[in-house]
């Protein structure tokens, strides 16, 4: 216990008093968080009495807005690093959540500042690297990369800079999990290649092993918004659903406007209501049981048989999709084969047409000989090319489906019969496939 009370006035003395506060000291703020989670709750409460001293110094100011970046307030972090000293520290945490901010012009520019006013060049290089990259520019990140050399070279946070470029340039997947095995090997906490590595390993169907590398992700501090995003998708695939949601309010408690963590946060809820719903589902089942039994299960009469087999209808799910009025416009079926087959389904609990609503309408499949050329290698394209979230992946690998034409073959109500797939993934995949000019069967 009284351990505890002292990590937690350790915290308070590096927020709060007068003393050195530079890389180290942020370094010892995120090895702590990262190890007790409950520290976060101390930091906060820190940094708002911290707020609210009078006469702060441009130090002081300095100290408050690098804290508000560890927290992930980061328009806050950048609103109060500008009223601080200018220095070195200033510009760099400056960099940072502008960076944060997807701002990515202003935090290089902020980087050559801070390299200027004496911050670590490397870290300054390093960072102007993941810029470029991020603003779309990976040949130029990578030329900052090669100007780097020395012990630098073996960091975990280069390793995971170059492995990010190569991957962002095209270049050999297995080359790019090699600097992040590199990266952690360095530094076993490092967000970034952890988050890398989780993800080829999620794209693999690694899913034990992705689990872990995206937990060991989210211990550090800022949150790594990905790695908390892919970390819920893959609890709620194990439907753990409060722990899905967790990582989804990490997220809001920083970022109340993200979106995707808004939308994730919806669907983890409907999926929990529905997991708990046992006895709706085991009547669902039942249902489907009986509705794929085969009419020839029956003791039917010769006429009656040989008109539902010319109709096309096979199971007791199909007749209850088929009216009355159909029935008898079929030739040669008449009021005693309607009676018959009234009696056969009320033995079951069903009527005839009782789901006609349901019945898909008929829609004309992709003619392979009306196709042009660019039209069937469209279509052949697989599903990776449409860039997908790791939910809507893991549903079109549930459902089967490898090319793009398998996919718009489907209808929107098939995909959201997949696990955990919701409102969110199909609206993804209807954008997505609006970039070919393509639409889900039915849209």
């Amino acid at each position: 216990m009284a351990t505890g009370l002292q990590d937690e006035l350790d915290i308070k003395q590096v927020v709060l008093s007068n003393t050195s506060f530079g890389p180290q000291e942020v370094a010892r703020l995120n090895d702590y968080l990262s190890q007790d989670q409950g520290g976060y709750r101390a930091l906060r409460e820190a940094v708002d009495q911290l707020q609210e001293q009078e006469g702060k110094s441009p130090a002081t100011w300095v100290r408050l807005g690098v804290c508000y970046y560890v927290l992930g307030r980061y328009s806050r972090a950048i609103n109060t690093l500008k009223q601080g000293d200018g220095g070195a520290m200033a510009h760099f945490y400056l960099g940072k959540s502008h960076f944060a901010n997807q701002e990515y012009d202003q935090a290089e520019t902020c980087y050559l500042a801070a390299q200027t006013a004496g911050y670590d060049r490397d870290a300054c290089t390093l960072a102007i690297a993941e810029s470029q990259r991020y603003a779309g520019t990976p040949e130029a990140a990578l030329a900052t990369l090669d100007s780097l050399s020395g012990a630098v070279e073996q960091t975990a946070e280069y390793l995971y800079q170059r492995g990010s470029t190569v991957s962002a340039l095209g270049g050999n997947p297995e080359e790019v999990i090699a600097l992040f095995e590199r990266a952690v090997e360095s530094d076993g906490a490092h967000a970034g290649a952890l988050f890398g590595l989780a993800l080829e390993s999620d794209r693999r169907g690694n899913d034990d092993q992705a689990l872990d590398l995206y937990k060991r992700a989210t211990n550090r501090y800022p949150a790594h918004v990905g790695s908390l995003l892919n970390l819920g998708i893959l609890h709620e695939d194990l439907q753990q659903y409060d722990s899905a949601r967790s990582c989804y309010q990490r997220i809001l408690e920083v970022d109340p406007l993200n979106k995707r963590a808004r939308l994730f946060l919806r669907d983890a809820d409907a999926s929990r209501d529905m997991y708990y719903d046992e006895e709706a589902q085991r009547k669902r089942d039942r249902m489907a049981q009986i509705l794929n039994v085969p009419v020839t299960d029956f003791e039917l009469s010769v006429r009656s048989r040989n008109c539902l087999q010319k109709m096309g209808i096979n199971t007791l799910g199909d007749l209850t999709r088929t009216s009355e009025q159909e029935l008898l416009a079929s030739k040669n079926f008449g009021e005693t084969s309607l009676v018959e087959i009234r009696e056969m389904l009320q033995s079951k609990g069903l009527d005839l047409g009782q789901f006609a609503h349901e019945r898909e309408e008929e829609t004309v499949a992709y003619d392979p000989e009306s196709l042009s050329p660019d039209e069937k290698a469209l279509l052949d394209r697989p599903i990776s090319d449409l860039n997908l979230s790791v939910r809507a992946r893991k549903c079109m690998v549930r459902l089967g489906l490898t090319t793009i034409g398998e996919l718009v073959r489907r209808t929107g109500d098939d995909l959201l019969e997949c696990k955990n797939f919701g409102v969110t993934s199909l609206n993804e995949v209807r954008e997505k496939l609006t970039t070919f000019n393509l639409k889900l069967r039915g849209d």
